[in-house]
């Protein structure tokens, strides 16, 4: 995404939303973070629904950053946060079992055999997950990619990560949408959906 001229200012000057890392992070509340939460439509509009839960979008693309602080502003939302950050090194900045809920929705798929390490769900990173997770901790899997998706399932079962649901036409009429799965399902594409369960014993 090319990156807008009013992006910098606007992030130099935030002071309520936006955050670098996770350390010493204190809310009272579960806390459920978006891994590439793209544009913040999925997250903000859950963190409108439900105040109970404090949500973190983490995101490294400024001008996603940027646009979703505008959305959190327009709602003026207290129970949300921006982790500008890359997902790399997720446990660096972290505490350890520190989340509630990870959401994974419509990582890149890295369709190329040679570029699966670069998968969210390629088993380190589904040890770093499980580094933060509470034990009992949830994780969320969303695609389009048919291929993507059956790789993830074989990542998992060589986890400590325990499957609870999966769906290969998932479909939510109560749950916000993030702007590709708006798209995808308009166009009728299948969602495949896949909840894990963290069992650290």
């Amino acid at each position: 995404m090319r990156k807008k001229k009013w992006v910098s200012p606007f992030l130099e000057n935030e002071k309520e939303y936006l955050i670098f890392d996770l350390h010493g992070l204190r809310t009272g509340l579960p806390v459920y973070l978006e891994i590439g939460m793209g544009m913040g439509d999925f997250i903000t509009e859950s963190a409108a629904m439900h105040p109970e839960v404090f949500y973190i979008g983490l995101e490294k693309e400024e001008t996603c950053v940027a646009r979703a602080i505008k959305k959190a502003q327009d709602r003026k939302l207290n129970n949300f946060r921006v982790l500008l950050a890359d997902a790399t090194n997720i446990e660096e900045i972290c505490d350890s079992d520190s989340i509630d809920l990870i959401y994974l929705h419509f990582s890149d798929p890295w369709p190329k055999k040679r570029n699966h390490k670069r998968r969210l769900t390629y088993p380190p990173f589904l040890l770093k997950y499980q580094q933060i997770l509470k034990d009992g901790g949830i994780l969320i899997l969303k695609t389009d990619n048919e291929g993507f998706y059956d790789d993830s399932l074989e990542y998992f079962k060589e986890s400590s990560f325990i499957q609870l649901e999966s769906d290969r036409n998932y479909f939510n009429e109560s749950e916000p949408m993030t702007a590709y799965q708006a798209k995808f399902s308009a166009e009728g594409k299948a969602i495949y959906y896949a909840k894990y369960q963290i069992n650290k014993v």
